[in-house]
């Protein structure tokens, strides 16, 4: 089985911005790729949202290793978003990459992310592997990112793909 992953929309901000957002997402894939590599002001604490939902619907389990200290963990339970590094905001000025891997994003049952974040703090960066669960039956048609209380820089670059099983 051959697999086929398609961009469907790239976004490079121009100026520094909480949220990115990716609307009208098609139906017409298996499963969705998000990529996002850049810098931000302040400390982040990425997180992704579906469908414009806020609700308490959202849940997650991520590990963490930042070189330095032992690994650690984080677990949410009934939150109104999916984090990507919850246990440790990431540094300022220093460029970062996450990915969400979102599955089966249009059937009618609860859907299944798998999330990576990567820093590098000049020898004490941190890597972040975290799995999430939106409690809802919904296609996903809309996907947010946000920044936590901080921003994404200018010239942070977020790309969706659609990815297809052939």
């Amino acid at each position: 089985m051959t697999t086929t992953y398609d961009s469907i929309a790239t976004t490079t901000l121009g100026s520094a911005a909480n949220t990115i957002t990716f609307n009208s997402i098609s139906g017409s894939y298996t499963d969705l790729r998000v990529v996002v590599s850049g810098s931000f002001s302040g400390n982040l604490q990425a997180s992704i949202r579906f469908n414009n939902l806020s609700t308490e619907i959202y849940s997650y389990t991520e590990l963490v290793g930042n070189g330095t200290t032992e690994a650690s963990s984080m677990f949410g339970g009934s939150d109104n978003r999916i984090y990507f590094n919850a246990t440790n905001p990431a540094s300022t000025t220093q460029p970062f990459l996450m990915t969400a891997d979102v599955f089966n994003y249009t059937n009618s049952k609860n859907k299944t992310t798998l999330l990576t974040f990567n820093q590098d703090l000049n020898g004490s960066g941190q890597t972040v592997r975290g799995v999430g669960l939106w409690r809802n039956t919904s296609a996903i048609t809309r996907i947010d990112l946000t920044a936590g209380a901080n921003n994404f820089t200018t010239g942070t670059v977020a790309t969706l793909y659609g990815i297809k099983a052939e």
